[in-house]
């Protein structure tokens, strides 16, 4: 049984999506529902996806699949299926600089989370937000999954790591000793720092001589991905 606010924002999302395909933001979902804030949505998105309604899709920003329907707003129109695309190919040997083609920005990139900002000066918490992704040159990205995350503060900046910068990570619970890593201390800070072992302890090395490098047991420490690109904005 689904109360009336989830009934509501269920037909609104079926409404937008069968109109023009894209998933409405939580802005609109907010102000469509009349809520006072997002978080209503995300309770009422979450109540859905329990009752096997919707689905979150991975990866990608404002996605989500209506599974099913309830039994009073009817079925989906029937679309009809396009034709299947047979190209046309037009045999040769052409190299990428003589074919003077430049792959859509779409093929070039991928979008990933964002998951907020970490620092690279004192620890704290991350604000891990997957709703919010951006999008990256699939170039930069190399098997298994990743996220980025927004940089704040100056303690990498000798590793070409500046404030604002945002760092493209491949998750992973290892990594090489003077790997990059973002580092999990006491459950509770998140910080971006060089990694190197000492024995049966862990250092967490800054990229700048005005900081300190911190020395932890194992048990303190959990990688939680490692460094595999940067963007920065000019």
């Amino acid at each position: 049984m689904l109360t009336r606010k989830q009934r509501e924002l269920l037909q609104f999302l079926i409404e937008r999506l069968e109109a023009d395909g894209v998933c409405p933001s939580f802005d609109e979902m907010k102000d469509a529902l009349n809520l006072r804030s997002k978080s209503g949505v995300h309770r009422l998105i979450s109540g859905l996806e329990e009752r096997g309604f919707l689905r979150r899709l991975p990866h990608r920003a404002r996605a989500l699949e209506v599974v099913k329907r309830p039994e009073d707003l009817g079925e989906a129109p029937v679309r009809p299926t396009p034709p299947p695309f047979e190209p046309t190919v037009i045999e040769g040997r052409f190299g990428p600089a003589l074919t003077g083609v430049t792959p859509p920005i779409e093929a070039q990139s991928v979008s990933l989370p964002l998951y907020g900002r970490i620092a690279a000066g004192t620890a704290i918490e991350a604000l891990r937000d997957p709703n919010t992704s951006i999008a990256v040159p699939a170039a930069l990205l190399g098997r298994g999954e990743h996220y980025a995350l927004e940089v704040q503060g100056d303690s990498m900046i000798e590793a070409g790591i500046l404030d604002g910068d945002t760092v493209i990570i491949q998750r992973s619970d290892t990594a090489d000793t003077g790997a990059i890593v973002v580092a999990l201390v006491d459950d509770g800070e998140v910080t971006l720092k060089r990694l190197r072992r000492k024995g049966a302890s862990i250092a967490l090395e800054p990229a700048n001589k005005a900081y300190e490098t911190r020395i932890f047991g194992p048990d303190r420490i959990k990688v939680q991905g490692r460094l595999v690109g940067l963007l920065r904005r000019y």
